[in-house]
């Protein structure tokens, strides 16, 4: 029998004044292992989610500046990094991105470490990554500055999530690293359609399109031959009036198949590590302008080398609470759901569709020992 994956533990706890939260971190970061990687002039992302204007759920920068520093003793170059978003919003490109991390909290001055916007200016400067036994993805659209990076830390803030039951660690990494077509390509069949309300027709789609699949036709209005497009989402990223955009059909089951595809494209050839902390665990995604009340009361820190075993556990960590009175968790059928919070919240996803596919891509195992420190 295989031997189980190692998930390390801390919890919120420093009522012995010996050491704070952010040195608990660093301390969990070295029982892990993390240590054992060699940083010595090596580039390291640090992935993690700078949070949409508005949100206040996001990870305070203090927890991004903690893996920064660890880095740095080790000799490493880290930077701060994000993609930007599909949706319009605050990060929907690098320059409002920028402003959004800056609003938040995650400046040079206080995390010690650049922040660097993956995908470009525009979402669009991407690198196409083979998937390695991808059933729905063949060659993944990653941001490219987090392909160049020599090394990965994914920092995620576990939370509730209305189209994959949870935010985790593939979440953060698969869904989080893609391009704005590769976004695009995870929440849809991969071609993008035209909002004919918000279309000038100023050809811009049609300039940038290779293929002579977006047409500004003679009422003055643009259009997309599904037929002729490739799904390269480069109309998606230059439209100055934000009407191309992403259906979002695909199921939520294809969805985290597709986020567990993502995610080894990102992670496989190179050394990477993984930190989950269950804090403010909102009902929604951070990428929301705004955050409900925590389902459960704060559980803690985790940190592994296995992406599907963090998950797990955390997932398992979260499960295991009684909802806090007055959440979006406390239902008069809460106990009628079998405890799953997760799909209680969100009854028509299963977050465990992610694991699974993600477990048979070789990506990690759902087995695991948990190792408090």
């Amino acid at each position: 029998m295989a031997e189980k994956a190692k998930v390390y533990f801390a919890d919120f706890r420093a009522a012995d004044f010996h050491e704070n939260l952010q040195q608990k971190l660093y301390r969990l970061m070295k029982a892990a292992g993390c240590g054992d990687i060699d940083f010595e002039g090596k580039y390291v992302a640090i992935k993690l989610h700078f949070g949409e204007p508005g949100n206040l759920a996001f990870l305070r920068p203090n927890w991004a500046k903690t893996v920064a520093d660890f880095v740095r003793d080790q000799g490493g170059k880290p930077f701060l990094t994000d993609c930007n978003t599909l949706y319009v919003g605050g990060r929907k490109n690098a320059l409002d991105h920028l402003d959004s991390a800056y609003l938040n909290g995650f400046s040079p001055l206080s995390t010690g470490c650049h922040c660097i916007i993956a995908d470009g200016l525009k979402g669009n400067d991407e690198a196409y990554v083979p998937v390695e036994g991808g059933k729905y993805v063949k060659e993944a659209k990653i941001g490219r500055a987090i392909m160049d990076a020599d090394i990965l830390i994914s920092l995620t803030h576990f939370k509730g999530h209305e189209n994959t039951g949870f935010g985790g660690v593939l979440k953060n990494i698969g869904m989080g690293s893609g391009s704005r077509a590769g976004k695009m390509e995870q929440h849809n069949a991969g071609k993008p359609s035209v909002n004919g309300d918000k279309c000038v027709g100023c050809g811009t789609c049609e300039e940038i399109c290779a293929h002579g699949a977006a047409v500004v036709g003679p009422e003055g209005k643009a259009s997309i031959d599904q037929d002729k497009c490739v799904g390269c989402g480069r109309c998606l990223t230059h439209c100055p009036m934000d009407a191309v955009y992403a259906s979002n059909d695909e199921s939520n089951d294809i969805l985290n198949c597709k986020i567990a595809e993502y995610t080894k494209a990102v992670v496989d050839g190179r050394p990477c590590f993984h930190i989950s902390l269950v804090i403010d665990v909102s009902p929604l995604c951070d990428c929301y302008w705004l955050n409900d009340a925590p389902i459960v009361q704060d559980v803690g820190m985790f940190a592994s080398f296995d992406p599907i075993a963090l998950d797990q556990a955390c997932a398992d960590a979260v499960n295991a609470q009684p909802p806090l009175p007055g959440s979006a968790l406390d239902g008069e059928n809460f106990h009628e759901c079998g405890h799953d919070h997760f799909h209680y919240m969100h009854p028509d996803t299963n977050w465990e569709t992610a694991l699974s596919h993600g477990e048979a891509l070789g990506l990690g195992q759902r087995q695991y020992e948990l190792i408090k420190i």
